[in-house]
């Protein structure tokens, strides 16, 4: 193995998944909300904060637009 090597000749590139990068963050969610996710967790062998993050990102691509009832 090379001691040194020229960076240059590697040919550097930008991290394809550098923009889909998550950042932990803290929330407060509903248990009900949590154990509906955990649910279909188990159901599709995906993590729950998997699902809960698709969902989000689902919603967030599709620019959907929230429909709040007051009750």
């Amino acid at each position: 193995m090379k001691e040194e090597y020229d960076i240059k000749k590697l040919n550097p590139r930008k991290n394809p998944y550098s923009k889909r990068l998550k950042k932990p963050i803290t929330i407060n969610i509903n248990e009900d909300t949590i154990h509906y996710f955990k649910e279909k967790s188990e159901q599709s062998g995906i993590p729950y904060q998997t699902l809960i993050n698709l969902y989000l990102t689902d919603c967030a691509e599709n620019k959907r637009e929230l429909k709040i009832a007051w009750q």
